[in-house]
């Protein structure tokens, strides 16, 4: 029996980098972090509801690309907020690229107001909050 989501894994190119980013400016927790065997570095990042494990190989990594229409792949990452608002706002005063400014959520059933941003590596965030 399913007892709750664990966690996403994502590849970054920067893990000091990516660690500032997500606890420094979104809020996440970091839960643990170490060096692996083969020069990676590996962390976990506590978002409440589950876990955000980001991995930097040894060698780097390329900048992330959007999935395409049409081809399966993960498209975001959707974190909840009291306020898309105020959070946009700080975020896009810190530098943050933005992707898509705040607007009311094409599916109001479940979500009241979103906006998407880019991570370091051009990850798509979603920001959101419920009614």
């Amino acid at each position: 029996m399913l007892k709750s989501f664990e966690h996403v894994g994502m590849t970054v190119s920067d893990m000091d980098r990516t660690i500032d980013f997500y606890c420094g400016l979104l809020g996440l927790r970091l839960h643990l972090r170490k060096t692996m065997a083969d020069g990676s570095r590996i962390a976990f990042l506590d978002a409440g509801g589950g876990m955000l494990e980001i991995v930097a190989p040894a060698g780097g990594a390329a900048r992330a690309v959007d999935v395409p229409e049409g081809t399966a792949g993960l498209r975001h990452l959707t974190f909840l907020f009291e306020s898309v608002d105020e959070t946009f706002a700080r975020l896009e005063q810190a530098g943050v690229q933005v992707k898509e400014r705040p607007r009311l959520a094409v599916n109001a059933e479940v979500l009241h107001k979103v906006a998407f941003l880019r991570d370091p590596d051009g990850i798509q965030i979603e920001l959101a909050e419920k009614p």
